[in-house]
């Protein structure tokens, strides 16, 4: 009888299946349950021995200990990635519980992976697609549960924490893979290689009466060929799709001027997060941001639907991506121009219809001054801009090839996993490469993800002649992970591997002066040096600081000398900018 109420109460809410089985731990409490990580692991073992159409797979380690498990859901039984290929199936991959007090993800993915088998309308979906799902991305999150952590949000009464196993948000740790979670998750992306990636979360933020709102792969990011079908009939078709569900969604809600009515501004993905990381490989990325205040069994729906739309589309429209995902390949691989930092441009927009709720300000009773808050009695409906443009402000020409000194295996490790193809020298080679000196940058002065990041980086360049040795590491750039390779690379970039602290060894100076035993080579550096001594006077007339500073004095001379040592701030990583023969092994 219990379970009859139960299905009949989902049936409500949009569910057409009649006795599922097996049941998940959410459907079977009140609706405001999600389920732990050995719950989800448990079920989807059992519906894997129900259906030869399931798999569950371990696939690597995670920071605490257990293995990040891959679900996959093939009507074909298609359980290998190169027959997958060989078959022309598009693959979604679904990432839940990367923040697991966001956990709506883990019960629909669950609902959906066994709906996918016993709903007729659904299975048809599955003909040009197969569908994977990682059940609890942050395993030692999910393990750490409790009521309170996240202040915000309307249930579920108990859920994961947002830190992993070593407190990191791997929300953060896509392009830098500190995790053990991230690592795996490399692995699982790169062999799948999925034309769409979904990653499921809670949103934070203004009220309005939206339950589903929704990240894509910021189109001026993303490239043009994949771009402009994701803008033209991949999101027309799943909002139309999402609005016959009676689950209207709308792009995450990001305000302009800090409240809806003034518009919205496009959230732009660096590579340290999900869909940022998996946009530099030509994947199409949604962030389902379903709203914190709305009951959580109404969130679990609406990403439930969500996941069916997005099937639903790729399954429809599986030879256009196809053709849309060779072309950006392609285009990677072949163009020699790439975008490393992008700026919001609020000159260009387009209009949504949008439904909020007046925002007013009240006393506090807390700390007696004006607060914000929404009037749920007070709806309106309007057209407010939606800003989704962002443009270039800084791009790099790529090389013909770069060479990575060995002493760096850590970052050729990245690249590695990553499937960037690597050659290494046969031998000692000369070689004339551009080099970068790291001019400016500044640097985080509170810690940020276990590092502290530099930004805002500029470079000065040099033609240089260097002596590279054999086993140094040298990267074509003919390569389909053009886009990958560059933004790493590039200090200038946003998630560069210098601005994430890879290469900070450089900043710091090995040697040193006495300035009283300086003095007199210095002396005589201005005697015979009319270049140094032309400059030097130079800075002495402009610069009053200067000239009143012996300490600033001698080190202009000592940094313009042949003491000083070149390597300070020099960026280790050479440029090849010409196609010559390079000996390899």
């Amino acid at each position: 009888m219990f379970k009859v109420l139960l299905v009949s109460s989902f049936l409500l809410l949009g569910w057409t299946i009649k006795n599922p089985d097996p049941i998940t731990p959410h459907e079977l409490g009140d609706g405001n349950q999600t389920s732990t990580y050995e719950d989800a692991i448990d079920y989807y073992k059992k519906l894997a021995k129900m259906y030869p159409e399931v798999s569950i797979r371990e696939y690597g380690i995670t920071d605490i200990g257990k293995p990040l498990h891959l679900v996959i859901v093939s009507k074909d039984r298609i359980f290998n990635p190169d027959k997958a290929a060989e078959e022309n199936k598009r693959i979604i991959l679904i990432n839940n519980g990367i923040h697991p007090g966001e956990p709506e993800g883990i019960d629909a993915s669950m609902m959906l992976a066994r709906d996918l088998l016993q709903i007729k309308r659904l299975t048809s979906y599955l003909d040009n697609v197969i569908v994977l799902i990682i059940p609890i991305y942050n395993i030692g999150g999910a393990l750490n549960r409790g009521c309170c952590s996240r202040a915000n949000q309307n249930g579920p009464e108990e859920y994961g924490f947002r830190g992993n196993a070593k407190n990191l948000d791997l929300n953060r740790d896509f392009i830098k893979c500190d995790s053990e979670n991230a690592r795996t998750f490399t692995r699982i992306f790169h062999e799948w290689n999925p034309d769409v990636f979904v990653d499921t979360h809670t949103s934070n933020g203004a009220d309005y009466p939206y339950v589903m709102t929704y990240i894509s792969t910021q189109k001026d990011k993303l490239n043009k060929h994949l771009s402009e079908y994701l803008e033209n009939e991949m999101l027309p078709f799943m909002n139309e799709d999402m609005k016959s569900k009676k689950n209207e969604m709308i792009p995450y809600v990001q305000p302009y001027r800090q409240t809806p009515d003034s518009g919205i501004i496009a959230f732009l993905e660096t590579p340290r997060y999900a869909s940022g990381y998996t946009t530099l490989f030509n994947t199409i990325g949604f962030i389902t941001e379903t709203h914190m205040f709305k009951p959580f069994n109404e969130r679990v729906k609406a990403t439930y639907d969500f996941l069916v739309t997005t099937i639903k589309v790729v399954n429809k429209d599986f030879e256009k991506i196809a053709i849309a995902r060779a072309a950006a390949m392609e285009d990677c691989a072949t163009k020699t121009s790439f975008g490393l930092v992008w700026k919001f441009n609020p000159e260009e927009y387009k209009t949504i219809k949008f439904k909020g709720y007046a925002a007013v300000r009240k006393p506090s009773a807390v700390t007696g001054t004006e607060r914000l808050t929404y009037d749920r009695s007070k709806p309106w409906t309007k057209e407010i801009p939606f800003y989704n443009s962002y443009k270039v402000v800084k791009a790099v020409d790529k090389p013909y090839a770069y060479i990575i000194p060995q002493a760096y295996a850590n970052v050729v490790d990245l690249l590695f996993i990553n499937n960037v193809d690597i050659d290494v020298l046969a031998g000692d080679m000369k070689l004339e490469v551009e080099v970068y000196i790291l001019d400016q940058y500044k640097t985080s002065k509170r810690p940020y993800e276990s590092h502290y990041p530099h930004s805002n980086t500029s470079v000065l360049k040099e033609i240089r002649t260097v002596t590279f040795n054999e086993g140094d590491f040298v990267i074509f750039t003919d390569q389909v992970t053009n886009r990958y390779i560059i933004e790493c690379l590039e200090p200038e970039a946003t998630d560069s591997y210098f601005n994430w602290n890879f290469f900070d060894n450089v900043l710091q100076q090995k040697e040193w002066y006495s300035s009283y035993a300086f003095e007199e080579i210095a002396a005589d550096l201005l005697k015979t040096d009319a270049k140094l001594r032309q400059e030097f006077e130079e800075k002495k007339a402009s610069d009053a600081e200067f000239a009143d500073s012996p300490s600033a004095q001698l080190l202009f001379i000592y940094r313009h000398s042949d003491y000083y040592e070149n390597s300070h701030n020099l960026y280790p990583v050479g440029r090849v900018l010409e196609d010559i023969e390079i000996s390899v092994r």
